[in-house]
């Protein structure tokens, strides 16, 4: 189906980081308030703005970074940190494995890894663990699903070619069992995963996906990894750079079809976009919120490997602060946000609800407000303490920690049926 002009704009649009700063704060025309201001004005029905308490977030945040990262000297906040969990050299066992192949093969190998993984790392649920076979260690949460699928990976589960485990493949993706899933992610009875079906139907859905976008993906059992291709091949001749918000839209681009159960603009998939009502106006899509959560977590596991063939990343500061619990969960407990009505705490929601639009809108400004202050405190610029660095630190690590300090089991304050595709 052909998209109209209106239509096609509206699409590009809502694939843009401004697009998902610009729905949450300022305003983009004169028909519609967006999120953030309604917020400071207390006039959204689920959450007021407090920014009186923003020094006392920031001030939490930077001892929280200084504990993990005395020096400083902060990585990008992806999924590589999970790999790292318990300070054991897995990716030093990955990088030795893969000396056979060239830099280009291994950084292909480096990103289907990534990105099988990040689309597994939707919440777990409090009671589920993974115990490593490889050290006997037990993990939970995001680490226990980054260990899980990285043993996973590395065993060729998600591999159509017995000969050639390291891969993610159409075939291996797409014809993936719910049995195979469930036996690496060591689920049971007594260890329930939150999400497990959509967890896979998502990787079902990408070795589908894939498939239609040759030039990203190749044409013969095509794999994610290649993609690496495509952005090198889409530089301009002898330039060293690559910007990060190209690498976001070839991802939104590439996995649009994988997201079940999402809003559509003639049949075209939005992805991690949701409505709300205070956003109502005059023109098309004015009350769509985007936020794109994994598909940025994704960007952001995807420059790594991308560095490590000599190119340079731009454009860091362009993506946004990530709208999901631990971040929005810091907001809410150092008192940045506060509910209206303290019965939203008695329920838990799906993602599509406008208490967690509303929530994670407000969330994404919130951050770059953290981090502005931060950086001011700091005397750093945007370029020594990029977002991206903020993140890792950073915001996820204080809102894990607050939580923990607030409520047994570290759960977030708002809870969030999740189905295994956004958080």
């Amino acid at each position: 189906m052909k998209l109209s002009k209106l239509e096609l704009e509206t699409v590009q649009y809502l694939r843009t980081p401004a697009a998902i700063r610009q729905k949450c704060d300022s305003l983009r025309d004169s028909f519609a308030s967006r999120l953030f201001n309604l917020a400071s004005e207390n006039k959204l029905p689920y959450f007021r703005v407090d920014l009186s308490q923003l020094d006392k977030a920031a001030n939490y945040v930077i001892e929280t970074t200084r504990q993990q990262y005395p020096d400083f000297n902060i990585p990008f906040h992806s999924r590589w940190r999970h790999f790292e969990a318990g300070n054991l050299p897995r990716l030093a066992e990955l990088d030795a494995a893969l000396t056979e192949f060239s830099p280009i093969e291994q950084a292909k190998i480096k990103f289907d890894l990534a990105i099988v993984s990040v689309l597994l790392d939707a919440g777990a649920g409090a009671d589920w663990q993974y115990c490593e076979p490889e050290t006997g260690q037990i993990y939970r949460r995001s680490e226990g699903l980054a260990i899980a699928s990285f043993r996973m990976f590395c065993q060729g589960v998600f591999s159509s070619n017995p000969d050639f485990p390291f891969s993610a493949d159409s075939r291996g993706l797409s014809q993936l069992k719910l049995e195979t899933l469930a036996a690496g992610f060591q689920v049971s009875r007594d260890n329930p995963l939150v999400g497990l079906s959509g967890r896979l139907e998502l990787l079902q859905r990408l070795g589908k996906a894939i498939c239609q976008h040759r030039l990203l993906f190749g044409s013969e059992n095509p794999r994610p990894g290649n993609l690496v291709q495509y952005l090198l091949d889409n530089r301009v001749s002898g330039v060293k750079t690559v910007n990060a918000s190209e690498v976001l839209n070839a991802v939104l681009t590439g996995f649009e079809e994988i997201w079940p159960g999402r809003y559509a603009i003639g049949g075209v998939n939005l992805g991690d976009v949701w409505r709300h009502s205070a956003l109502a106006g005059e023109n098309f899509g004015d009350n769509f919120v985007p936020f794109h959560k994994l598909s940025q977590w994704l960007t952001y596991s995807l420059l790594e490997p991308l560095q490590q063939l000599g190119l340079e990343v731009a454009g860091l500061d362009e993506l946004t602060g990530l709208a999901e619990y631990r971040n929005g969960g810091l907001c809410l407990d150092v008192g940045l946000l506060r509910v209206k009505d303290a019965a939203v705490g008695d329920r838990s929601y799906l993602p599509g609800s406008e208490v967690i639009v509303e929530w994670r809108s407000l969330t994404v400004i919130l951050l770059d407000k953290i981090a502005a202050t931060m950086r001011k405190k700091l005397h750093l610029s945007a370029t020594e303490l990029p977002l991206v660095k903020i993140l890792q630190g950073g915001t996820w690590a204080a809102g894990r920690k607050i939580a923990g300090e607030l409520r047994v089991g570290g759960v977030p304050p708002i809870r969030i049926e999740s189905d295994g595709t956004v958080f």
